[in-house]
């Protein structure tokens, strides 16, 4: 994009040395295409989560019944979460716009916030001008991962609306989790590898990131069949333990460096 040139010239000198090019996912490896970078050398594996650490089995009732009472959620709540930088591209603001026609049809959901970035302050001020600040829960810090963990056994969807977005783990660690996603599918987003959003192994929603409705409309049908979600969150771990763990990662990382240096 726009970018520093020093950092262009850097990486199109190194895209032409090396003799490959591995990235995360296949819509960056189409956008590394599009900007002149040859596209015979670029590899795409993608990132894993540990199904064994990120496991809905080793969480207790108790464990996510003390998580969700840290915000006053109850259990006839619904609880949504997104983690994350707060920064634009990662579609928080338009996640706090879409809110009120979220809570239209489901008045008894609260937002979770965990991350940090320069959009604190806005989507704080953003909340408390929608009237919805009672709605919206923050926790403006890097939670480690443990406690991470609790938040997504706690929630009842995820939603991750990012305009850019070459892979991100953050999906991946809710669908291990069992957790029905909500994700951002426009643009140069990973997600949409990640998330099936239709057919026999559905097991999320894509959204437009850059228009809160459409946020809205993806949260909403999530919400709108519990049973469905709840399946939608059992396919997801599936997804994961075929497609998205480290194991898998290492071993096409490994196959990619055998084809190198067959070469």
């Amino acid at each position: 994009g726009d970018g520093s040139e020093t950092i262009k010239s850097l990486e199109r000198t190194a895209a032409k040395k090396a003799d490959a090019i591995v990235t995360t996912s296949r819509a960056m490896k189409q956008d590394l295409s599009r900007h002149g970078w040859p596209g015979e050398k670029i590899h795409v594996i993608w990132n894993g989560v540990d199904p064994e650490k990120y496991d809905p089995d080793k969480y207790s009732s108790q464990d996510v019944t003390s998580t969700r009472d840290r915000y006053a959620i109850t259990e006839d709540d619904k609880m949504l979460l997104f983690v994350g930088r707060l920064t634009w591209y990662k579609g928080i603001r338009n996640l706090i716009l879409a809110m009120p026609q979220v809570l239209s049809q489901n008045p008894e959901c609260h937002l979770v916030i965990l991350g940090r970035g320069k959009e604190q302050r806005d989507i704080v001020e953003l909340a408390r001008r929608l009237g919805i600040e009672d709605k919206v829960h923050y926790r403006f810090e890097f939670v480690p991962e443990n406690e991470r963990i609790l938040h997504y056994a706690a929630a009842d969807l995820c939603v991750f609306p990012s305009t850019y977005e070459p892979f991100a783990v953050v999906s991946l660690e809710a669908m291990a989790m069992e957790k029905p996603v909500v994700v951002g599918a426009n643009g140069v987003v990973g997600f949409t590898e990640q998330v099936v959003p239709s057919g026999p192994e559905q097991n999320g929603v894509h959204v437009d990131g850059n228009n809160p409705a459409d946020i809205a409309r993806g949260i909403n049908e999530a919400l709108s069949n519990e049973h469905r979600a709840l399946e939608w969150g059992r396919k997801g771990r599936k997804r994961v333990l075929r497609y998205f763990t480290w194991q898998k990662a290492a071993e096409q990382t490994i196959s990619c460096y055998n084809e190198i240096l067959k070469t």
